[in-house]
């Protein structure tokens, strides 16, 4: 108050120091100048240590979901990356085609039955056998024959008691013509209509559909003299089948010694069925 005091006296005092000429002229008024706004001051709060972490967590937090947002995009963009990739690969060279594996390594066909048709056809060979099951399964060797001869013969998996099958020729030095197809020792192929090493007399009945008769036990076994016309007297190809059967070895002394006599026995014989004799060897023919 007391500067604007000051102020008015001075205004007053000017005022009637002006020449008279002037306080006739009307004096232009001014407006009166406008006092500046008061100026605020800033309210600054100072910010305490728990706001700073505070706002330090809210931005890891965020600097972490811009992440795992980005991380998110990848993994949706491998995959057409990928199948991109692929699609501008070029082909592969017909160079770089797998090769079928050598004849060593080809397997054998599974199934272990004969027909008298196709490679155990009358009319087969030793090269159609090849063909059949590998030439690295066949082999043209001695094979024993009848009264201790030796017979040359194509063996089939030589190597191997269980697959080992031997075939004989009407013309052994052109290896053709099938004569005889022998199935014996551990060998389990299996011959037309069922019959396999091992069966009994029971069942080589009902697969004939009927007894049959065969002579006794002799060193060699007893085989199969009529089948009594039943269904084993010819096989579908043309087959004609040859059993021989042994005894069991558990069979007692007295039953071997009965039916040892080179005569005709029924297989419905009860002699016959105490030894229990299996079928030893299948012979296949033409």
């Amino acid at each position: 108050m007391r500067h604007r005091r000051v102020v008015a006296a001075l205004t007053a005092g000017a005022l009637v120091t002006l020449p008279a000429a002037m306080s006739a002229q009307q004096i232009p008024s001014r407006p009166a100048p406008q006092a500046s706004p008061p100026q605020q001051e800033l309210d600054v709060e100072e910010l305490t240590p728990g706001q700073i972490r505070r706002a330090q967590e809210r931005q890891r937090a965020e600097e972490q979901q811009r992440i795992q947002d980005m991380q998110r995009a990848q993994e949706q963009r491998r995959p057409q990356e990928r199948q991109r990739a692929q699609d501008r690969a070029p082909a592969a060279p017909k160079s770089a085609t797998p090769k079928a594996p050598p004849a060593a390594l080809a397997p054998a066909p599974a199934g272990r039955a004969i027909a008298c048709s196709g490679a155990f056809a009358k009319d087969s060979s030793h090269l159609r056998l090849a063909a059949a099951f590998n030439s690295l399964n066949i082999t043209f060797t001695e094979v024993d024959g009848p009264d201790g001869a030796k017979v040359m013969a194509s063996v089939l998996f030589p190597n191997d008691a269980k697959r080992r099958l031997e075939v004989w020729w009407q013309n052994e030095a052109a290896r053709s013509g099938t004569y005889l197809i022998v199935i014996n020792g551990q060998s389990t192929w299996t011959a037309p209509k069922g019959l396999r090493l091992g069966l009994g007399l029971a069942a080589i009945e009902k697969l004939n559909g009927r007894p049959f008769k065969l002579k006794g036990f002799e060193k060699d076994g007893g085989s199969v003299t009529d089948w009594q016309g039943g269904g084993l007297v010819s096989l579908p190809g043309g087959c004609k089948v040859g059993v021989k059967f042994a005894p069991d070895p558990k069979a007692s002394e007295s039953v071997l010694v009965e039916t040892s006599v080179g005569t005709e026995f029924d297989s419905s014989d009860a002699a016959m069925r105490a030894a229990r004799p299996a079928v030893a060897e299948i012979i296949l023919g033409y």
